[in-house]
């Protein structure tokens, strides 16, 4: 089975740096739809998020989770949910390297054997050069949204990338609705 993999900051919610206030999030423009479409094509959705704050003692995975369950109430209204939550509460500067901070693929791993997930059916979107070079590694086709990060990483990325402005542009390339 195929899933589409989604970065959390800057690609499902609009880029707070740190984000852990519930009362802070707010979904990017056509997240909700466009997870609704993925939901109703019964492709798993799998966030994949990099969450240094957790490391740096910045919030604690409870506070992670209060922003996971808000983004989850406002994709509600639209029909739609994400299928798993994978983050990484790692920093190489605090806790030295790991294997699943995005570039690694730790995250996708893990998925893949949980959910019985084919890495090389599936697809990587997210806003930052990392997120499209962990998907790459993990075998994933990877798509940049410029959305969050994505405007400024957009230069970065190899030309065979595709970079679209919206999560709902990602998701007519990966339904084949392009």
């Amino acid at each position: 089975m195929h899933a589409v993999f989604l970065d959390r900051d800057g690609t499902i919610n609009v880029e707070v740096n740190y984000l852990h206030q519930p009362e802070l999030v707010a979904l990017e423009r056509t997240v909700g739809p466009a997870v609704a479409r993925l939901n109703r094509a019964g492709v798993p959705v799998v966030v994949v998020t990099n969450q240094s704050g957790i490391a740096r003692g910045i919030y604690d995975e409870a506070a992670m989770g209060g922003v996971h369950r808000r983004i989850a109430e406002l994709l509600e209204p639209f029909g739609a949910h994400i299928d798993a939550w994978y983050f990484c509460p790692h920093h190489p500067e605090v806790t030295g390297a790991c294997p699943c901070r995005k570039p690694g693929v730790g995250m996708f791993t893990d998925a893949a054997r949980d959910l019985g997930l084919d890495l090389g059916a599936s697809w990587m979107v997210g806003d930052k050069l990392l997120d499209v070079q962990a998907g790459r590694v993990a075998g994933c086709r990877s798509i940049l949204v410029t959305t969050g990060y994505g405007a400024a990483d957009q230069a970065l990325v190899e030309a065979d990338i595709p970079v679209v402005a919206t999560l709902a542009e990602a998701v007519d390339l990966i339904l084949g609705d392009a």
